[in-house]
């Protein structure tokens, strides 16, 4: 299921972290979109909205359902292209930025996707480890097949950070 999400790449220095992942879609821009903006579309793949106002400036509040306690995360939409960019800056995980664009064939698209926050080491393949999974979710939202957060397992999660942890970033 992990190489349906290529992986991502990272740059840091001094403690300011930048993700990024290409993250291939066989769906049309529209759902895709849907599944980054709307209460619905999130909770299959990332966690509640419990706020969520679609515009620039917009508050937002993500409650994640795969932990205990429960975690909340609030922040603001610091970016709104309809149906092309959609960035959330959150507490803790910083600018998580989603740019659409058409895929290679004509109801695929590609998100590419750019995190920037602070943060140690750990953090950082916590975070690289966090979204891969997220995305895997995405990909199985968007097939039909949404996230069943009460039964989530740390294994996948831990699977893929020994792997961002085994990888040379600096050869990249």
């Amino acid at each position: 299921m992990a190489d349906q999400i290529p992986p991502g790449t990272s740059e840091s220095h001094d403690g300011s972290h930048v993700l990024r992942f290409v993250v291939p879609l066989p769906h049309p821009e529209e759902r895709v979109w849907l599944a980054l903006t709307t209460p619905g579309g999130l909770r299959g793949w990332l966690a509640e909205a419990e706020v969520l106002q679609n515009r620039l400036g917009g508050e937002v509040v993500l409650r994640w359902l795969n932990t205990a306690p429960t975690t909340l995360v609030s922040g603001t939409v610091t970016a709104w292209d309809l149906e092309r960019v959609v960035e959330y800056t959150l507490q803790t995980h910083g600018r998580a930025r989603f740019h659409l664009e058409p895929g290679g064939g004509p109801r695929a698209t590609v998100l590419r996707f750019t995190n920037e926050f602070r943060g140690t080491e750990d953090f950082r393949l916590d975070c690289l480890a966090g979204w891969h999974d997220h995305f895997l979710y995405l990909a199985d939202s968007l097939d039909g097949h949404l996230a069943d957060w009460p039964s989530w397992s740390r294994a996948r999660w831990q699977e893929l950070r020994d792997q961002y942890e085994a990888r040379d970033f600096d050869a990249s």
